[in-house]
């Protein structure tokens, strides 16, 4: 069999059973790579004197080169027959769990093995499953598809993600084909939720009818499709070949075939990927001027839409090399805000996004996955050279960025208009975990008026096209169950978000959404002790790992786990998600978090400016001073308490208490709420 690859203008055709390649991967020279006859490898592109592409050598092994060193996963991607084997064996035998090569194909699918780490013992395995959904768009069916699932296959519970989708755990091996099979047949995916190629793209939630919002949502579906694999083995593997796919525009189908520029391997099932696929996870995500409710600058592409003067979409600015894994206690890793690549007319922003991918495909590194992301590429070459190689997959140069306004970080919670008539509902969930009576309540109001919902990427669910008249009994609904307007809970709680860590994360270190309700408490009460007005609040985000899957490092106050019951703390996080925050303190124990906090937000109630963020506070004011403040603190000079009596009788005390359960508070906490939200809302009454 032979293996083809080349540039728009020759192919190379290869009839020996090994080829050795030569190629460029991002932070050093890649020397020869052997694949075997059937692969087809790295397309050449273009041809310059300062970068060699691909080389064909003779098959005799090379006794003075060494051998480059390639991650494990790489060797099970090339050895996979595009991501099928051995997983589609693995996945058939009796033990209840795969092995280590099929592990690693699973995230391909969608899915990630997973074991109970509270359990002590033999390990009890499950998977967990993602769902992909550009812009977080779920249709009433898919969305009461997943609620039935959840309970007959899962732990009971759905998880709304960072990255707007639904993530279900405790799928026992037994039970993967037939809940695969079930979300396919019901308008969802899994393919390509995880892995080493595009992921989920974002996009506003917000069902906004307007031409910006339209057009941003329209490019997220676009790129989404143009992205998603097309070798099959998806299917393959969990439907027997049978294709559950919806038709492509015209303009997508063009752009993945388009090989005017090299970007193509042309003759391989995946003419995008190839065998390899890329070094790592890769990210997208698109929005419109000032929306920033999608961490634009979190991803390895941001996509912005430029519209002229009468709101008639034109082109987008792009973003690149934004990212924000790392490794403890390794500098060289780090989280990365994206940069300005330029700008695109609109119908070329395919190609564009084509050649970046192309970029990251051939150059990031494949050797070490720790340093194999898009931000170590363009940290190594210089945001100059990357675009340079860029434009010459794209094919011309990229246009001058344009100015953009401000950013601001939009939640999309309460009761809005769309539009076009209907209303949309925003509702936070804590740490996007559904669940209990709040779960029952989604799922009546979603079935009974048959909505569309969405997904943010902060972990919170809209529903979409409600009726006027639906309003109050969906509200009555609602509330009953604990989902609350957002003048009705915390404003910490608001914009805050944990990762779920324990028990199931095979990367925890120590608690993130299982720890995240005692912590806001405390940082509530934090704010009491030193005199900060419940109003005021701070984005505090909090993974069991450095990894980031909750963005930590973009937060106010960020807590990563670094240890057993310990946290690294960041600093210097805004709220419109522009500034990236920087490590404060490292080893933090979790039952000393007072001891930082109290003096922390004590000195930023006294010394801030009008208006300023904590972020900005800790920024302006520095790290040196700050440590200085921690480390001699002896406590805040202590304000006279008022003691006020909230409950005259037992009856109104219980009933407080019952529906501060459903938020996870005191009857004490909740009582304050509720005045405070009342003398708030008179005074603004009479200052109208």
């Amino acid at each position: 069999m032979t293996t083809s690859f080349g540039t728009a203008t020759s192919v190379v055709t290869l009839n020996d059973p090994m080829i050795r390649l030569q190629s460029f991967t991002g932070l050093r020279s890649l020397h020869s790579v052997a694949f075997p006859g059937n692969v087809s490898a790295f397309p050449v592109p273009f041809s310059t004197p300062s970068l060699i592409r691909a080389i064909s050598t003779s098959v005799k092994p090379d006794k003075t080169t060494p051998e480059p060193k390639r991650s494990k996963v790489e060797i099970f991607k090339e050895q996979s027959n595009f991501i099928r084997y051995p997983l589609s064996e693995e996945i058939l035998s009796d033990a209840p769990n795969i092995n280590e090569a099929a592990t690693q194909l699973i995230k391909f699918h969608g899915s990630y093995q997973q074991y109970d780490r509270d359990e002590r013992g033999t390990r009890s395995y499950s998977f967990m499953l993602r769902t992909r959904n550009p812009g977080g768009k779920v249709p009433n069916q898919l969305y009461l598809t997943m609620d039935d699932l959840a309970d007959q296959f899962g732990i009971g519970t759905l998880r709304l993600t960072t990255r707007q989708t639904f993530q279900l755990h405790g799928v026992v091996k037994k039970n993967l084909k037939t809940v695969m099979s079930t979300i396919i047949k019901n308008m969802g995916s899994t393919l390509g939720a995880c892995g080493d190629l595009n992921r989920n793209v974002l996009s506003p939630a917000a069902p906004l009818v307007t031409k910006e919002y339209l057009f941003a949502q329209e490019t997220a579906d676009n790129i989404a499709a143009l992205l998603t694999p097309q070798s099959g083995f998806y299917y393959d593997v969990w439907v027997d070949g049978e294709r559950f796919m919806t038709s492509e525009p015209s303009e997508v189908v063009k752009a993945r075939n388009d090989n005017s520029h090299g970007t193509n391997f042309p003759d391989s099932p995946e003419p995008i990927y190839g065998t390899q696929f890329l070094p790592r996870k890769f990210k997208i995500a698109v929005t419109v001027p000032t929306d920033n409710s999608v961490d634009i600058l979190t991803n390895d592409i941001g996509v912005v839409v430029i519209s002229d003067e009468k709101g008639e979409p034109q082109g987008f600015n792009v973003y690149v090399g934004g990212g924000m894994g790392r490794t403890h206690r390794l500098e060289t890793t780090f989280p990365c805000l994206g940069v300005p690549l330029g700008y695109v007319p609109k119908q070329d922003i395919l190609y564009a996004i084509k050649a970046i991918v192309a970029t990251q495909r051939d150059h990031g590194r494949r050797d070490d996955r720790k340093f194999s992301r898009t931000k170590y590429l363009i940290s190594s070459w210089g945001i100059g050279k990357f675009r340079s190689v860029v434009e010459q997959y794209y094919g011309k140069k990229f246009e001058p960025f344009h100015e953009l306004p401000e950013w601001e970080f939009k939640s999309y919670l309460g009761w809005h208009q769309q539009g076009d008539g209907a209303l949309f509902c925003g509702l936070h969930i804590d740490s996007g975990r559904v669940a209990g009576k709040m779960k029952k309540a989604l799922r009546e109001v979603i079935e009974k008026y048959n909505l569309n919902v969405r997904i943010t990427p902060n972990q919170n669910i809209i529903l979409c096209d409600i009726r006027s008249a639906w309003r109050r009994p969906i509200t009555t609904v609602l509330a009953q169950a604990g989902l609350l307007q957002p003048r009705y809970v915390d404003p910490l709680n608001l914009t805050a978000m944990a990762c779920p860590a324990f028990p199931l994360c095979p990367l925890a270190i120590t608690e993130a959404e299982r720890g995240i309700p005692d912590i806001l408490k405390r940082v509530r009460a934090v704010f009491e002790k030193v005199g900060l007005k419940y109003k005021d609040s701070v984005v505090i985000r909090i993974t069991g790992c450095p990894n980031g899957c909750a963005r930590p490092y973009m937060a106010e106050l960020g807590l990563v786990g670094d240890g057993p019951h310990s946290y690294q703390i960041w600093l210097g996080g805004t709220p419109n998600q522009t500034q990236l925050a920087t490590s404060f303190m490292d080893k933090v124990k979790i039952q000393d978090l007072e001891n930082v906090f109290e003096p922390l937000f004590y000195y930023w109630k006294r010394k801030r400016h009008l208006k300023e963020s904590f972020g900005d506070f800790t920024n302006r004011t520095g790290f040196e001073k700050l440590q200085e403040l921690v480390n001699k603190w002896e406590g805040p000079v202590q304000a006279p308490r008022y003691n006020l009596k909230l409950f005259a009788d037992k009856q109104t005390y219980e009933a407080m208490e019952e529906l501060a359960k459903l938020q996870n508070k005191s009857a004490h906490q909740l009582a304050i709420e509720v005045i405070r939200t009342f003398v708030a809302a008179q005074q603004n009454g009479r200052s109208e």
